[in-house]
Formats: structure tokens, sequence, C-alpha cells
């Protein structure tokens, strides 16, 4: 169980869209498990004393039991308390069996409350949150007493530009801001999913989205593309009065270059 003092600032990381595989081969050019590994050593070296670290899904590509124990292994080696979630590339079922000690929905850590919410939709890319997952929101918000919230789910539930997932984020999230909007407590929506990072402001919370750990996202001639930004993470200071102070640290432009293998293929396939 994480632990923190309730009277400091609790010090969380976001992670998400590790994409690994079975075993360690390329995707999109990108060695996911080395670009994972190269994230998480910076994570050791700036904010090794974190409170929890939080992963919002897509930590395996194929949804196997040996990319989530190779997910373990390297995360686990920062030696932190770790809560995830599935995201459209996982298989929820695997990812309890294998990480079901890292898989709880609600986890209190100093002042804040962490709801872990399941918006994975079988055989989809989209997703979607049911009645079992806005009941647990509802649940655990009513519970928290006094505590500050932070939610987190794998899709998006804003678009983050006109024309950016709109056919894959999160297709109930009007449903969802309903609920969020019932529990004045709740002051971070977090999420994965889109490889890019975003901070924004609705009403009284703060919507966040984080750089994946290893190939990232952009909108070029209306276009998804690859963007040869570095992979990256997200922190969180989360203060007792529900404030927090937050930012992306990511790998060395110099590192992510050296790292990269196929990507002149890669972008001359997407010219063509």
């Amino acid at each position: 169980m994480p632990s923190a003092d309730a009277d400091r600032p609790v010090l969380l990381i976001h992670l998400s869209d590790a994409h690994l595989g079975a075993d360690s081969t390329l995707m999109l050019g990108v060695d996911t498990e080395a670009s994972l590994r190269a994230v998480v050593d910076q994570i050791h070296r700036e904010h090794g004393d974190a409170d929890l670290v939080l992963a919002t899904g897509d930590l395996s590509q194929d949804g196997s039991e040996p990319a989530y124990r190779r997910f373990a292994r390297v995360v686990g080696e920062l030696g932190l308390p770790v809560r995830c979630l599935p995201g459209n590339h996982d298989s929820p079922a695997m990812l309890t069996r294998t990480l079901g000690h890292w898989a709880k929905p609600v986890t209190d850590v100093g002042a804040w409350r962490v709801i872990a919410l399941n918006s994975t939709v079988s055989g989809s890319n989209a997703g979607h949150l049911d009645r079992h997952q806005l009941e647990v929101l509802d649940t655990a918000a009513a519970s928290a007493g006094p505590r500050p919230v932070l939610v987190a789910l794998h899709h998006n539930a804003v678009p983050m530009t006109p024309d950016w997932h709109d056919t894959m984020m999160l297709d109930n999230a009007t449903e969802l801001f309903r609920h969020l909007g019932r529990w004045r407590n709740i002051r971070v929506l977090l999420w994965g999913h889109v490889h890019q990072e975003f901070d924004r402001r609705r009403g009284n919370m703060r919507l966040l989205a984080s750089p994946s750990t290893c190939f990232q996202f952009t909108i070029r001639d209306g276009r998804h593309r690859m963007d040869t930004s570095a992979p990256g993470y997200r922190w969180l200071k989360l203060y007792p009065d529900g404030s927090l102070a937050t930012g992306v640290r990511r790998l060395d432009p110099r590192a992510w270059e050296a790292m990269l293998q196929g990507w002149e293929q890669l972008e001359a396939d997407q010219a063509a």
C-alpha cells in the first residue's frame, strides 16, 4: 500500500503506452522495452522518491503474459508502489492476472485518493465506461471524504485537436463529465492513449495527458503521423488542499535519436 504523510504533497509519476510485446521486437522502428527502460532510468535519477507510479494503459501491444512480466520487471526496478489500468491494446483479464497487485481501482496515497477506471471495449480501439465503472467512480468519490481525488483512465475524454482521435476517444465522455460534476473533490482527470502531452482546465478540474514511453503521435495534413519528439513521463505534485503542480520530462533528444532504428524508412513510407 502506498504511504505518504497526509500533510505533505504526494509525488505521482504518470507513465503510459509502453506497447511491450512478448519479446523484444521493434514497433514502428522503436525498441519499446529499451525506450521504457530509458524513461524508467530517468525517473530513478530525477524522481526516485515518488510516492506512486500510475500507468494508464497499453502496457502491452499484444496482451500477452510475457509482455506484462517484462513491464513488471522494468518498472519494478524503481522499487516504488505502482498502480495500472488497461488500454485498448491490453488484455484486461491477463493484465489483472499477471499484475493483480498493481491493478487495484482505488488507492489512497497521502491526502489524495486515486481512482483507476477501465475504459476498454473488447475488439475496439475506442473507449467506453460501462455502468459498473461509473459506479466505481461514484462510490469511491463519495467515500473519499475530504480527500482530493485524481481519476485516471486510458482513453481521452476530450479531443486533443478538432480532428484528433475522434473515433478512438471515450464514446460516453458527456456521461463521464456528468458523474465527475457530482463531486467537487475530483481535481484531476488523467489519461494516456494519445501519445502526447495535454494540459487544460475544465471548471475546478485539470485535464492531463502524457507522452508515451515509446513513440509519439501528431496530426499533419489531417492525418495521424509519427512525431520525432522523445518519449517521457509526467510528474505531478499533489498538495493536501487539492492544488497541484505538474510537468513533463522527456529523454534527451540526442539519446533518443541514438535509440531509434528504422526511422528513415518509416518517414519515407509515410511520405509515399
